[in-house]
Formats: C-alpha cells, structure tokens, sequence
C-alpha cells in the first residue's frame, strides 16, 4: 500500500512542478524579464532566455509533464491492480484523475501566476538545463510543428498598453497624477508637427535687417523675445536671427549706427511638417533654441522654439512678460479682423510691426 501512495505522490509531485513552472515562465512579462536581467544574475539572465525563445523550454516542460500524466498513471494503475486487484482500478484511476486535476493543474498554476516572479526565477536554470538535455527529442517536435507554429511574433507591447499600464499604476498609487500626464504628453510628441507648434508669422516678432540699432530701438527694448527674427525684402526673406542681449549690448556700446543684420545670426530651418519628437532632438543636437518653420511652397510659415516644444510635454509655461498665451489664437483673431489697408508699417519699410 506504502508503494501506491508513493506513486501517486510522486505523479502529482512530478506533474505540478511542470504546471506551476510553465505558468509561472508564461506569467512573467518580457519586459519584466530584461528588467531582472540588468541585475546580472546568472538565474534572471536565464529567464530572459527563456521568455526570447519560448518555444523549446515550453516543449520540454509539455514533454516532462504528458510523461510524468501518462506514464505515472500507467505505474499507478498497475501497482494498484497488483496491490488491491483489478476490481479497484477503476476507482484508483478516477481518484488520480481527480487529485491530477486539483493538485496538479489548478493549484499550481494559479499559484504560478499568482507568484510568477519569484518561482520563474527560481525554475529558470533548471528549465534551461533540462532542454538542453532534450534537445534531440524537441527539434524532433519543432520539425513537425513547423507547419502550424512558424511565422512572425508580434510586438512586445504597444502605445496603447503602455498608456493603460500608466493608468492603472495610477489608481494603484504606484504613479503620480502628474507622472501620468506627462506620459500621456510625450506619447503626443509624435502626433504634432512644427507647423502646429509654431508662432505663426502673422504674429512673429521680426526686424527689417537694412534698419540700423537706432530705428529700431524702440522694438528692441519692448520686445518680450529674446531672439528677433531678422528679414530682408519681406517675411519669406528670413536673413537671420538676432539675440536681444546683443542687441541692446550693441546700443550700449554706442553702435547704433550698425545695421541689423550685422548682428543677425544664420538661422535654422526646418519643414512645417517635422513632428515634435524630431525638433527636440533637433534642438539638442544644434544646440538652438529657435528654428524657422518653412511651408511646402518654401515660405515662412511661422518660428517654434524649443519652449513650444517642451509646452508639449507640460501644457502652457507663461512667465511674466508674456502678454498672450496662445500666439496662434491671436494670428486666427488677426486675420479675421484685421484689414491690410488698416496695418501700421515699420519706418522705412512695407513690413507690419512685429507683436
């Protein structure tokens, strides 16, 4: 009788690893995985293996587990045909089904899944060393699966499981309000473009280059900007762009008679169709804080900054020279409203004053 029991333990012994190690390999997120692999831990490094090439440790676990179901109830069955006669073996045989069911299958894999972190981490070597072992008898497998289980694995993950992780790190309290906001804002990076971002060029600050520091410092010092654009024939003719700074330390120095474009810097330009995520590493590698934005016919549509693209990821900055804060909203209510016989100009030019 000793013997029986000692059969049936060791079939649901046997059986329950392989459950409990197969869910808890399947419970553990790939990006979870690589997250443990950067401590270096040979048993971490190892469920990363795994959950790349799941295909020939999940077949040497399916294999050990049909062995241990199938051949352990055929030793069950015969030691308890020699031990209590065949009249019992239906009996036995529908009780190890039952104790297969319940200890072997659903309490180890709800307890794998449950624990998937600690227990895959845990199986990870012994898993690895065990398809190595059964190489010959898994390729065998693979060769004639093949036919059903070849093709492309889908990505790992996706925005829109990102967002909903975010979510529920959230309600969780795992994740601040404001750290949700702003991983919702830097997947919005590539959704807007520059032509989207920019001040448009109905409301750009800019100044004629031919003017010298002395017309102009009136604009200069009442301009909130600390980069003017600076023009040639008209707004499309864009010849640089000038600090303020510079411009008011030339006029301190006594050199208003310089023209403006002597102190105008090349600026860069980029389409109106950049996405934010582009302009941002844009303005990092150049290390600039202003491009100019060209339109699909080659004109100026308008400037963005760095700060329009930053606004992107935190909502509005404002500080306390700022007398508008949506510049486009204003360029929608000037063009509505404003007639171009009614435009004031700039002395010396044909070009309206800048805001």
């Amino acid at each position: 009788m000793s013997q029986l029991l000692a059969a049936i333990f060791l079939v649901l012994i046997s059986s329950a690893l392989c459950s409990g190690a197969e869910a808890a390999l399947f419970s553990v997120p790939l990006v979870k995985a690589r997250q443990l692999a950067e401590s270096k831990s040979p048993a971490a490094r190892a469920l990363l293996h795994i959950r790349e090439n799941m295909s020939r440790p999940i077949a040497t676990i399916v294999i050990l587990n049909n062995i241990a179901n199938i051949v352990g109830s055929i030793a069950v069955g015969k030691i308890a045909s020699d031990v209590l006669g065949s009249h019992w073996l239906g009996l036995i045989s529908g009780v190890l089904t039952f104790l297969v069911i319940v200890f072997s299958e659903i309490v180890p894999k709800t307890l794998g899944e449950r624990y998937a972190e600690r227990i895959a981490v845990v199986v990870a070597v012994p898993v690895l060393w065990l398809a190595r072992l059964f190489t010959p008898l898994v390729w065998a497998i693979e060769k004639l699966t093949a036919p059903i289980t070849k093709g492309k694995t889908g990505p790992t993950t996706n925005e829109a499981e990102i967002k909903l992780l975010a979510k529920i790190g959230q309600q969780e309290g795992l994740i601040e309000n404001d750290e949700l906001e702003m991983i919702h804002h830097v997947f919005h990076l590539n959704d807007v473009t520059a032509g989207e971002l920019m001040t448009p060029r109905v409301v750009m600050t800019y100044l004629p280059g031919s003017i010298t520091l002395a017309e102009a410092t009136e604009q200069i010092i009442a301009s909130q900007h600390s980069r003017i654009v600076v023009i040639g024939e008209n707004v499309d003719d864009v010849i640089g762009v000038a600090y303020k700074s510079e411009l008011l330390t030339a006029l301190i120095n006594q050199q208003s008679d310089q023209p403006i474009s002597a102190l105008a810097r090349t600026p860069p330009l980029v389409p109106d169709s950049t996405k934010a995520d582009d302009l941002l590493q844009f303005f990092r590698r150049e290390r600039r804080h202003l491009a100019v934005v060209i339109d699909e016919f080659g004109g100026v549509a308008g400037v963005v900054t760095l700060e329009d693209v930053l606004e992107t990821l935190t909502g509005e900055i404002v500080d306390e020279t700022d007398q508008a804060i949506d510049l486009q909203e204003v360029a929608r209510r000037r063009r509505r409203d404003v007639l171009p016989s009614k435009e004031f100009k700039i002395p010396g030019t044909n070009q309206p004053p800048s805001i």
